[in-house]
């Protein structure tokens, strides 16, 4: 009875979603705008910056003020994680540009994020583990089913790293967004470091689904059809700076990204065609009714390169003694994953995104939770809203 119930809402979903790409086709030419460098707390701190700095000018002087030189970040630089010297605070996020450094070989061989999920969950405000949902692969072409999803590339510590990411509304520039959604704990290193590196987002990643093997020998526009779009700004809470990684902090584990391509004058809202309101009443989740998870699994018994989504009812999930509530659905996909969007859609009809995939269960996979996103969420968005608002 309980599948039968979510068939009318599922499909629901799972057609709004694939109504939200109106543009041309992948072969037009790569979204852009000014870019600027810097973060902030999602109970968020003052705006740092002016929001009009040049990656080839003010950024340099920004390095400089943190004893980093541009050239030298771009010739390898970044690949020091000295714990003294990695910069960690709201306001010092810096992601210059390095012009072909995510080549499609470099992009299949990043790997998902450490370990991410829960040992143990509080036992208080947890409704019984949900029967696992069985992933389904996304219809191809993505960009015709799927368009605001996409993958997140970045370095770490531990090598080349890979997540998922949702195009979202920017409401300061309707229809002209360059603005992506994603977990914190796909940018910043939380209570174990500062933020990650040479961070990029690549929408409807692996358009056609190749395989592994076939992607090898596929044609750039195939990996990555709209381009590539490197965050020149970024926020995430105040909590996952402070404590991310942590059972207190897993609730605030979102993030926003504000996107520049490497080429090209349009935004990416315009270029892709497609991106989703977010939803931040936050409703508990017995009201919040069916929700879908998108992303692209790569932990075992994924290979990373396909997209899936889950489609189940949300139920409640805590990770410690009076921390928020999550939501939790069930769902096989698997690290890689981390930081796809979760929809549901709207008593108006329309698809919004409500949360993002941030802790599984360890050892195993059958569940995702994901935050709650309130006022704090809205803050980080309007925080990144508001630095390019022109």
């Amino acid at each position: 009875m309980r599948s039968v119930r979510l068939i009318p809402a599922a499909l629901g979903l799972a057609t709004a979603l694939a109504l939200t790409a109106t543009a041309c086709g992948p072969t037009e030419t790569p979204a852009a705008d000014k870019p600027a460098g810097g973060a902030s707390s999602s109970a968020p701190a003052a705006d740092p910056g002016d929001g009009g700095s040049d990656l080839t000018g003010d950024l340099a002087d920004k390095l400089k003020k943190r004893g980093v030189d541009l050239d030298g970040w771009k010739n390898g630089e970044w690949k020091n994680w000295d714990r003294e010297t990695w910069l960690r605070e709201a306001e010092d996020f810096v992601n210059p540009v390095i012009e072909g450094l995510w080549d499609p070989a470099r992009m299949q061989s990043a790997k998902s994020p450490e370990q991410t999920s829960a040992t143990q969950a509080g036992a208080s405000g947890s409704d019984p583990v949900p029967r696992p949902v069985q992933a389904q692969r996304e219809k191809t072409p993505y960009h015709r089913n799927a368009a605001p999803v996409g993958k997140i590339f970045f370095d770490a510590p531990q090598g080349h790293m890979v997540c998922s990411g949702t195009i979202v509304k920017d409401p300061r520039r309707p229809g002209k967004s360059n603005m992506v959604w994603t977990a914190g704990h796909c940018v910043h290193a939380g209570k174990k470091g500062g933020w990650y590196r040479n961070i990029t987002f690549v929408p409807a990643y692996n358009d056609l689904g190749k395989s592994p093997a076939a992607l090898r020998n596929a044609k750039p526009h195939e990996v990555y059809p709209y381009g590539q779009y490197w965050a020149d700004w970024a926020v995430t809470s105040g909590e996952w700076i402070k404590s991310g990684g942590t059972d207190q902090a897993w609730p605030y584990d979102y993030a926003v990204l504000h996107v520049k391509p490497q080429r090209g004058t349009k935004s990416l809202e315009e270029t892709v065609g497609a991106a989703l309101p977010v939803d931040f009443s936050a409703p508990a989740p017995a009201r919040a009714g069916t929700i879908g998870a998108w992303g692209y699994p790569q932990a075992a018994p994924y290979n990373g390169v396909i997209m899936h989504k889950c489609l189940d009812r949300a139920t409640r999930y805590t990770t410690a003694p009076a921390t928020p509530v999550m939501y939790r659905i069930g769902c096989t996909m698997t690290a890689g994953s981390s930081g796809g969007g979760w929809f549901r859609v709207l008593p108006n009809g329309k698809t919004a995104l409500v949360s993002n995939t941030s802790i599984g269960p360890a050892g195993r996979n059958g569940w995702l939770a994901g935050p709650q996103l309130g006022s704090g969420a809205k803050a980080a968005h309007e925080m990144v809203s508001k630095k390019f608002a022109r």
